[in-house]
């Protein structure tokens, strides 16, 4: 399939469509962040615990924010994004607000070419493993840059979210793997008014398809958690039932809409 085969360059463009909305949006509050306020949420950062002289790889960063915030907590920071314009607007941002944040534009399969240095953590979080069509090269990547008994902190969206219809109404994609899905979208997340447009090709990736890559990998997982909310309003129908946490309105407590893996670079591999 075309789509499929293209797909980096769709996402690029998808990426790169939307950075300009993104960045004036109030979701991305980047007038809070140039103050000084943190993109950060709670659920990652009781993973990542003291960062001060941690040095942090932050894999699919967009333009930047949590690599700066994780950086403006001591951190030596390196993010890494496959859209140019989301890395222009993060070298911009880091200069604005004297962070020492380094950034890489590449796809990041395509990392190793770009980059070799191993870090203490490497860090992905909320809407990345989507636009990936192979998890065990994702695995690779992430143990290649990890030190030995370096940790992976990952924070994602429940793939139960992802089986859901945009209203939330009824089931309308599998659960498990199968294959490219391709769509179309007018508006994005952070503001769906607004006048854009872009084609997108993503996959669904099942729990025990996250982590068995990832024990392959020579991960060893200390931690999986699920929670039954999210701290983005990026979805519709949603209500905000405590400040800074959002369910769907009509599915209440019931569905797992975030999960969380603390994994640990097994010293031989």
């Amino acid at each position: 399939m075309n789509s499929e085969q293209n797909y980096i360059e769709i996402n690029r463009q998808s990426w790169n469509n939307r950075t300009d909305t993104h960045l004036k949006s109030e979701f991305y509050d980047l007038e809070g962040f140039m103050n000084g306020k943190t993109s950060l949420n709670d659920i990652e950062l009781n993973l990542l615990g003291d960062l001060q002289g941690k040095t942090i790889l932050h894999l699919q960063c967009h333009f930047g924010q949590d690599s700066i915030s994780l950086s403006r907590l001591g951190a030596e920071v390196t993010g890494v994004d496959l859209a140019d314009k989301a890395i222009e607007s993060a070298k911009q941002i880091a200069k604005e607000t004297n962070s020492t944040a380094n950034f890489i534009c590449c796809d990041i399969y395509d990392l190793p070419n770009h980059l070799d240095k191993q870090f203490d953590i490497v860090f992905t979080s909320y809407g990345t493993i989507g636009w990936l069509p192979d998890l065990d090269k994702w695995a690779n990547v992430v143990s290649k840059f990890l030190k030995p008994n370096g940790q992976f902190v990952f924070v994602e969206f429940h793939p139960v979210v992802w089986m859901f219809d945009d209203s939330f109404e009824k089931v309308g994609y599998r659960y498990f793997n199968s294959g490219a899905i391709v769509e179309t979208e007018s508006g994005t997340y952070a503001d769906r008014t607004a006048e854009i447009n872009q084609q997108y090709v993503m996959w669904n990736h099942g729990l025990s398809e996250v982590m068995n890559s990832l024990i392959k990998s020579g991960l060893e997982i200390q931690a999986l958690d699920e929670f039954d909310y999210s701290p983005y309003n990026c979805f519709q129908n949603t209500i905000e039932f405590t400040p800074g946490k959002f369910r769907i309105a009509h599915l209440d407590d019931k569905i797992p809409m975030v999960y969380s893996i603390l994994a640990t670079k097994k010293n031989n591999s």
